[in-house]
């Protein structure tokens, strides 16, 4: 159940890191709100999962799922560049991600 809070926490990483596009330097209420929210969760769900794997680990997970995510999404929503060591980096930082799930806890 662990790792299912650490992907879930991954998720909202991912979604607050998205979300903070929309807040304008959290100058606009309704954005700021969601984004604090989703930050919160994305914590909860860590703190969750801390309970029974290695904080480095979990730390390690949630940090690369974000940094993936919100890099992919960031390309195909935003039109941030796209070029192939970008996409290598991103495919190592997934693989370290996968790495880590793999190794005894």
């Amino acid at each position: 159940m662990a790792w299912i809070y650490l992907i879930v926490a991954g998720l909202f990483e991912i979604a607050w890191a998205m979300g903070m596009k929309f807040t304008d330097g959290f100058s606009k209420l309704w954005p700021t709100v969601a984004v604090l929210a989703l930050m919160g969760l994305s914590v909860y769900f860590l703190s969750l999962a801390v309970k029974t794997l290695p904080v480095g680990t979990a730390y390690a997970v949630w940090t690369g799922i974000g940094i993936a995510g919100t890099s992919i999404l960031g390309m195909v929503w935003f039109d941030e560049p796209v070029s192939l060591i970008r996409l290598v980096l991103i495919f190592l930082i997934l693989a370290s991600v996968v790495g880590l799930k793999l190794l005894p806890q």
